[in-house]
């Protein structure tokens, strides 16, 4: 089932859509409402209920004010008190009050809030104070061109715009609190609704001026008694105090001490401000999804619910278990397409922050964040995560920066998570590009996590876990192995990570380990880089399978010569040559070497089949120079005088650092070099040379770090280009026909010549597989060898191929034609002829046979006994025709050595699958290390435990440099072998089928007497 995305199924308000929400859209001024200045989302009262959420504390706060000013009844008190933090929804809850006090019947969804049947039918006064817009020192402007330096002026003024200020002129002027009488006088009968916002930030503006404070108290008692002396008459306030009845908010001494001030007057008056909370912690989540969203899929709210909890439980193991019992199916889809999580980090982390407001601070970031998310649109945005809050975005890190404070936070910000620059990417961004591509930004994700759980007042609070990152992250789209491996990334070069031993994963604004190793790396000489560099360079790439030829100026530096006769690796630099994400033609400086020779360059090169070719990866260049450096940089921190100033854990991860810093850099120059062009006929297309391209998979380069010459190696077997002593050799007729031996004969010297000249044919690695490949073609009958005296054909005995111009190979037809083979027979004398003195040869003693001497008992080993040599097919022919010239019944046992470590293992199999046999195999030899390393070994054994000495020896020897190993296949038939019928060339079928090499044979046997 496909899982719909938050573009299918939710539509953001237009505003918010189109990010044009500005601040006084998020920022309620009830002083402006009132005179009806405020922006339309406020002042309109259809749009500003159509954008709130009818939580259970406005329904009531609506229900009672009404009932009191309409005089219908069943109101709770005349006074009320809105309780909450900053941003939490009491001037929001003055203002509809406001609203629905003077046009609430008109409003098409009024009902959400409030019986329409309870609200006031006539005119309503409504005085309103707000502490923020207040002016104790100048005064502020009001409606009949007076000045109003206190709540009472301004009360004043605003119920009876004409007369009501002259009433309290004095007490005004003089900061002298009016009685109750004055009050209720400007009352004048009729419903009244008077409302006191942020009484605390009035105090604050009037400190220094006198009786301000004092006169507060005695005006709020002279308020009460007035309210409650008449019968359609509210009074609402607001303050910023706790469940506990401690303020700890920015205005926390005025807000405590206008707390103990109402407490006071309600002394007084003996009467009980009823409390109200405008918007509980459990209807956050809706008042954020009404004023964010015009509509909601349910449907889609349900399928997307159903994918994170199945997912979430999949994965188990791997989150926190107090989250999941936290979050059921009905908590996370009343909050879709919010995650869980985003509720979580802002509410208990964020809003710890003394000037978060809390809704109000969350409508700001999370509008941003929507209208962010919708320009991008990521394919993974099946909820609204903590990680799509984003700071790159200038909008985001400004209401973070700026308006949170956290300005503290702007170099780990632009250094590790979002530069905000295209130009000069941040962590984050660098690696996600590296690795991530087509993909969710992974470690973006993983660093905006962490970064928004970074923000809390208390230090226990900040950071998380990997299981809490997992589950703040995981989602249908999202791969949770990608997770910890974007994590890891991350923190071992994040620079403002917090890097103490079990910290939880947490940003700080001092840089950390990490950034005072860059540091370090800034001072690194590059001149002393770059000869680290090509040291290190030239090391990965030496070896003994083929000659390094590091860094040449041009074809003068790479010999046109069989030297040792390894082929020649030839590296080039990595500013000389570097290969980009597609490679049409063959660079120009590795045309000129594969084609010339010399200084002038005026001779062709005759050994082209001898030249392999590796460059650099330009993508890739930056990340191995970042490696040096880094390298350098903590080989210098090693040192004991900067090792010394550092605190105890951070000396050990330097050691830890340094000590895995070398296969790192070893990495990502094999990583960088992978780039083989080698001599092919199947040429890049564009290309004029005879050269092919292949590129070593990145992930495979990690497999042995430092071995790079062995990556080419294996890269060219992988491709059939290349051939070691223990590879197969090519099929002789392959050979025949492929070289001038087609035209019938050519010199063993002159065959392995044209190898490493024709482009067409693999790169042999040595002389063994070249002999071997010519002993193969004689034994199958496909060639001749012949030198001096010494003619080798098909069912001769084994006999030494050598390399030089004395020794030639024929093709068999061409042997044929000439008269070389098959040999002439030698004649032999006639046994009864007489010798040249005339004399008659002795006639046999009768005996046994072989001409034993009656009385003699007979050699039972020499009678019982058969072997022979060559190829394992030829030898095993062979010992059958000794075992039935000598009528033989049935072979007891069955011996076969074999000298070949190409031939040995792949016989294991066969023999192991020989029934009514009791099988035993030996194994000796041993092999040399690329790095001069001897293995010797000896076993014996079954051949089940012989296949586990082949898994074992199979990759060593793959990668030895010289291998001598030599195996024995003893076969005993327990009922015996018969001889008499086709077992034994089905046995020689299937043996030979998979060892073709040389063999010697032997065999015992039961002799019919």
């Amino acid at each position: 089932m496909k899982i719909p995305t938050v573009f299918e199924g939710c539509q953001p308000r237009r505003d918010v859509l189109s990010g044009s929400v500005s601040e006084a859209d998020f920022a309620a001024d009830l002083a402006q409402v009132i005179v009806g200045n405020g922006t339309a989302d406020y002042c309109d009262p259809e749009r500003f209920f159509s954008n709130t959420y009818p939580t259970r504390g406005l329904r009531d706060l609506l229900s009672n004010v009404c009932r009191r000013l309409s005089g219908s009844g069943g109101a709770v008190a005349e006074i009320f008190r809105l309780d909450t933090s900053f941003g939490g929804g009491k001037s929001h809850g003055l203002i509809a009050l406001c609203h629905a006090a003077r046009s609430g019947a008109k409003v098409p969804n009024m009902e959400e809030f409030v019986d329409p049947a309870v609200l006031p039918k006539g005119r309503v006064r409504i005085a309103a104070f707000d502490g923020e817009n207040a002016d104790p020192t100048n005064g502020r402007l009001m409606k009949g061109g007076h000045r109003a330096f206190t709540p009472w002026g301004e009360i004043a003024s605003a119920l009876d715009p004409k007369g009501g200020y002259e009433l309290v002129r004095k007490s005004d002027e003089k900061c002298v609190a009016p009685g109750a009488e004055t009050l209720r006088e400007l009352f004048d009968g009729e419903p009244t609704l008077i409302l006191l916002d942020e009484l605390s930030v009035y105090l604050r503006k009037a400190h220094g001026l006198g009786r301000a404070r004092e006169q507060l108290t005695a005006f709020l008692t002279s308020l009460f008694k007035a309210v409650e002396s008449v019968p359609n008459a509210a009074l609402v306030f607001t303050l910023a105090i706790g469940k506990d009845g401690v303020a700890n908010e920015a205005y926390s001494e005025e807000n405590q001490f206008i707390g103990d001030q109402m407490a006071e007057a309600e002394s007084i008056s003996a009467r009980k401000a009823t409390l109200l909370n405008p918007t509980e912690e459990d209807e956050t989540v809706q008042v954020l999804r009404r004023r964010l969203f015009e509509s909601i899929d349910e449907k889609a709210a349900n399928a997307v619910t159903k994918a994170y909890l199945d997912l979430w439980h999949a994965n188990k193991e791997s989150l926190p278990k107090d989250k999941l019992g936290q979050t059921t199916n009905e908590s996370f889809r009343s909050s879709y397409p919010l995650h869980p999580e985003v509720l979580n980090t802002l509410t208990g982390k964020t809003a710890t922050l003394g000037n978060f407001q809390r809704v109000r601070g969350m409508l700001r970031l999370l509008a941003r964040t929507i209208s962010h998310l919708w320009q991008d649109r990521p394919d993974d945005a099946t909820t609204i995560h903590i990680h799509h809050i984003d700071p790159g975005n200038e909008h985001i890190r400004q209401e973070i920066v700026t308006r949170l404070e956290q300005k503290a936070f702007v170099p780990a910000i632009l250094n590790d998570i979002a530069s905000g620059s295209v130009e000069k990417q941040a962590l984050a961004q660098r690696i996600d590009a590296e690795y991530h591509g087509g993909m969710p930004p992974y470690v973006s994700y993983v660093a905006r996590t962490i970064f928004m759980n970074s923000i809390a007042f208390n230090e226990s609070l900040k950071g998380l876990s990997m299981e809490e990152l997992r589950y703040s992250m995981l989602g249908p789209k999202i791969d949770i192995s990608f997770i910890k491996e974007a994590r890891e990334a991350f923190i071992s070069e994040s620079a403002y990570l917090d890097d103490r031993p079990m910290a939880p994963m947490r940003f700080i604004a001092e840089a950390n380990l990490q950034q005072i190793i860059l540091g370090k790396e800034k001072h690194i000489n590059a001149d002393e880089a770059r000869a680290q560099l090509n040291d290190k360079i030239r090391e990965i790439f030496s070896g003994k399978t083929l000659e390094a030829v590091c860094f040449p100026a041009g074809p003068f530096e790479v010999a046109d010569e069989v030297a040792d006769g390894r082929p020649k690796l030839v590296v080039l630099g990595y500013d000389a040559v570097g290969i980009g994400t597609s490679v049409e033609d063959v660079p120009l400086m590795i045309q000129r070497i594969y084609e010339r020779k010399g200084l002038e360059e005026k001779t062709l090169r005759s050994l082209r089949n001898n030249l392999i070719f590796v460059t650099a990866d330009e993508t890739r260049k930056d990340a191995m120079l970042k490696k040096i450096y880094r390298r350098l940089a903590l080989v210098e921190m090693k040192k004991p005088e900067n090792l010394d100033g550092l605190a105890e854990y951070q000396q050990e991860k330097v050691l830890a650092m340094e000590a895995k810093s070398e296969q790192e850099l070893a990495i990502a120059i094999q990583q960088c070099y992978r780039h083989v062009f080698y001599p092919s006929r199947n040429r890049i297309e564009t290309s004029e040379v005879d050269l092919a391209h292949s590129a070593i998979d990145i992930h495979s380069t990690s497999d042995r770090p430092g071995a790079g010459q062995q990556q080419v190696v294996r890269s060219l077997r992988d491709l059939s280009k290349m051939r070691l002593s223990e590879d197969a050799p090519d099929s002789p007729s392959y050979v025949r026909d492929r070289t001038p031996l087609k035209k019938g004969q050519i010199t063993t010297l002159s065959l392995r010549d044209e190898f490493r000249r024709d482009p067409a044919l693999p790169i042999l690695v040595g002389d063994d597989i070249f002999v071997r490949g010519i002993r193969s073609g004689v034994e199958t009958g496909e060639y001749v060898y012949q030198r001096g005296d010494l003619l080798f054909g098909r069912g001769d005995p084994a006999a030494e191929i050598k390399i030089d111009e004395q020794s030639i190979i024929f093709t068999m037809s061409h042997a044929k034609k000439t008269g070389i083979w098959p040999r002439k027979p030698i004649e032999k004398p006639d046994p009864q002829a007489e010798d040249s003195k005339g004399n008659k040869p002795d006639k046999p003693t009768k005996g046994k046979p072989g001409g034993q001497t009656a009385g003699t008992p007979p050699d039972r080993n020499a009678l019982n006994t058969f072997t022979a040599d060559g190829s394992l097919r030829e030898a095993l022919v062979q010992v059958w025709e000794q075992a039935r010239n000598k009528n033989v019944e049935a072979i007891e046992t069955l011996s076969i050595r074999m000298f070949e470590a190409s031939d040995i293992f792949p016989l294991l199999g066969a023999v192991g699958s020989v029934s009514n046999a009791n099988k035993t195999v030996t194994i000796e030899g041993g092999y040399e290390s690329r790095d001069g390393g001897s293995f010797m070994l000896e076993f014996k054994g079954p051949v089940s435990d012989a296949q586990t000495v082949r898994e074992f020896l199979l990759p060593q020897l793959r990668d030895a440099s010289e291998t001598d190993l030599e195996a024995g296949f003893e076969l005993d038939f327990e009922n015996g072998l018969s001889i008499k019928g086709d077992e034994p060339e089905k046995l020689n079928e299937r043996l030979s089928r998979f060892a073709p090499g040389a063999a010697h044979v032997t065999a015992t046997a039961k002799v019919k007497e």
